[in-house]
C-alpha cells in the first residue's frame, strides 16, 4: 500500500543515532521466557519484527509491554507448548521461542518459521542440537514437535555455524542438567549479547563470541536488566548510504569493533571512514572505486550488507565483482537495480558489477529486508525521482528509515502507493492508538 518516493542527488549531512540491534533483541525476547521473573529490556527498536515476536511470546502467556524503547517481559508460570501458526510464520526468528518452551515445559510444537526468501534456512542443526541433548523430534508435514522428560548436556558440533541454530540450542542448554559444549558455533556479536543477557540472569556461558561455547546447566534463572547492543547492519547502511551520495554523516552509538569488515571495503574503495568519541564518521570522496566482495559469517564480511554495498558500487569506477557465500538466492534486487539503469551480470553465486554508470529513478519493489534498504541507497544516489514499493519488508528491520534520512537532508517521503486505496494497512502486531491486534489476519489481507 505504501512506497517511499525519494529524489536523489542530495548528499547526505549531519548525525544519525543508531537504534539497537534488530538480530539481537529477537533471541534475548524470547530468552526472557526461560526466567521465573520479569525482565526489563532497554534500546528496543520499534519494528514490526519486535512487534510480531511480543504478540507470539504473548500467545505463549507471557506479558510484553513495551514503552518507548523499554520492554518489560513478565513470563508465564507455565508456558502454552504450541505456537500459534498465524504468527510463526510471518518471520524466521519466530523459531527462537522452540528452545525455551523445550526447556522449561520438556515439549514444544510449532509450524515451521517464515521470513525473508533469500535462501535455504533449513533447521536441521536446530533440531540435531535437541535431539544431542535428549529430546525426541517429530518433523513433518510443515510442523516440528519436540518432548524430552529433562534435556541433559552434551557435546554438540554444528556442520555450519549456524546463528539461529546456536542461539537456540544455547537457550535449551542453560536450563539442561550437566554440561554442553557447542563447536563450530557462530561468532556473532549477537549471540554475545544473548550470552551476557542469559548470564546477567544466571546462567553460566563461556566462550561466546568463539567457535566453542561451554554451558554449565543452572536449576533456574531470574529476570534481570539487559541493555540491547547497538544494529551494526543498520550502521553500516547509514555508513554505505553517507557514501553514496558523497555526503559528510557521524553514526553515534555504534561499535566499530562489529563493524571492521564493513570500513575495510568502504576503505577500499576511497571512503574515509574514521572512529571518533561519539561514533563513526563518514568523509566524502571525490572518487568510489570498485572492489571485490566476499560474504562470509562473521567476522567477515556480511551477507546483510551485500546489497546495500552493491547499490553503492553500481556507482563507482571501474568494475566489482561480488560473490555471495551464505544465501543462494540473494541476488533477487539485481533485476531493481537494473531498472535504474546499473549493469550486472550474474554468474553462480557471483555478481559482476559494471561501474561508472550513473543510476536513474524507477519504480521499483523490495524483495526482502535488505534488499529494499539497498534501493533506498540507489535512490538516494539516482538522478530523479525513485519509488520503493512492499515497504513490509523495510519495515521489519529499520526503526524510523526516512525520519532518520530525512534529518541528514535526504528527499525522502512515505506515501500512498499510486492507485491504491487509502486505508489502514499494517503490519501484523503494530499497535492502532493504544490497541493491539489481536487476531492475524489471512496473509496479504490486513486490515
Amino acid at each position: 500500500m505504501y512506497e517511499l518516493a525519494i529524489t536523489g542527488g542530495q548528499p547526505l549531512q549531519g548525525t544519525v543515532r543508531i537504534s539497537g540491534a534488530k538480530n539481537a533483541v529477537l533471541p534475548v525476547i524470547c530468552a526472557a521466557l526461560l526466567a521465573k521473573t520479569p525482565s526489563v529490556i532497554e534500546d528496543v527498536p520499534d519494528l514490526a519484527d519486535v512487534r510480531t515476536i511480543c504478540t507470539l511470546i504473548e500467545h505463549l502467556g507471557a506479558q510484553a509491554d513495551f514503552c518507548e524503547g523499554r520492554l518489560r517481559i513478565v513470563p508465564p508460570r507455565k508456558l502454552q507448548t504450541e505456537a500459534p501458526y498465524q504468527w510463526v510464520r510471518c518471520m524466521r526468528a519466530s523459531f527462537l521461542v522452540l528452545g525455551p518452551m523445550l526447556a522449561r515445559e520438556g515439549k514444544a510444537k510449532l509450524s515451521l518459521p517464515g521470513g525473508c526468501a533469500i535462501g535455504s534456512r533449513p533447521i536441521d542443526l536446530h533440531l540435531k542440537g535437541f535431539h544431542m541433548l535428549g529430546a525426541d523430534i517429530n518433523y513433518g508435514y510443515g510442523t516440528v514437535e519436540a518432548k524430552a522428560r529433562k534435556l541433559a548436556g552434551n557435546s554438540i558440533h554444528l556442520d555450519f555455524p549456524s546463528v539461529g541454530a546456536t542461539e537456540n540450542i544455547l537457550m535449551a542448554a542453560v536450563l539442561a542438567k550437566g554440561n554442553t559444549t557447542i563447536e563450530n558455533a557462530a561468532e556473532e556479536p549477537e549471540i554475545v549479547d544473548l550470552a551476557n543477557y542469559l548470564n546477567s540472569m544466571g546462567a553460566c556461558v563461556r566462550g561466546a563470541g568463539t567457535k566453542v561455547i561451554r554451558i554449565q546447566g543452572v536449576p533456574e534463572l531470574n529476570g534481570t536488566t539487559h541493555r540491547i547492543i547497538p544494529d551494526r547492519i543498520e550502521a553500516g547502511t547509514f555508513l554505505v548510504a553517507a557514501a553514496c551520495t558523497g555526503g559528510e554523516v557521524l553514526v553515534s552509538n555504534v561499535i566499530a569493533e562489529h563493524l571492521k569488515p564493513v570500513i575495510a571495503k568502504l576503505g577500499e574503495s576511497g571512503v574515509p571512514v574514521l572512529e571518533e568519541k561519539d561514533g563513526l564518521r563518514v568523509y566524502p570522496t571525490r572518487l568510489l572505486k570498485g572492489v571485490d566482495v566476499k560474504t562470509m559469517p562473521y567476522p567477515g564480511f556480511p551477507t546483510d550488507m551485500q546489497p546495500q554495498l552493491m547499490a553503492m558500487l553500481c556507482t563507482a569506477s571501474g568494475n566489482s565483482i561480488i560473490t555471495e557465500t551464505v544465501f543462494e538466492n540473494r541476488f533477487q534486487h539485481v533485476s531493481q537495480f537494473e531498472k535504474m539503469g546499473a549493469r550486472i551480470k550474474l554468474s553462480g553465486r557471483s555478481a559482476i558489477i559494471e561501474g561508472d554508470r550513473p543510476l536513474h529513478g524507477a519504480l521499483v519493489k523490495a524483495s526482502d529486508l535488505r534488499a529494499g534498504a539497498a534501493l533506498v541507497l540507489a535512490g538516494l544516489a539516482a538522478q530523479g525521482e525513485t519509488r520503493v514499493g512492499r515497504l513490509n519488508h523495510i519495515d521489519r528491520g529499520y526503526e524510523h528509515l526516512e525520519d532518520k534520512l530525512k534529518s541528514l537532508g535526504a528527499r525522502i517521503t512515505r506515501k500512498i502507493a499510486a492507485g491504491e486505496m487509502p486505508h489502514h494497512i499494517i503490519h501484523p502486531g503494530i499497535y492502532i492508538g493504544q490497541d493491539r491486534l489481536k487476531d492475524q489476519p489471512e496473509e496479504g489481507n490486513y486490515k
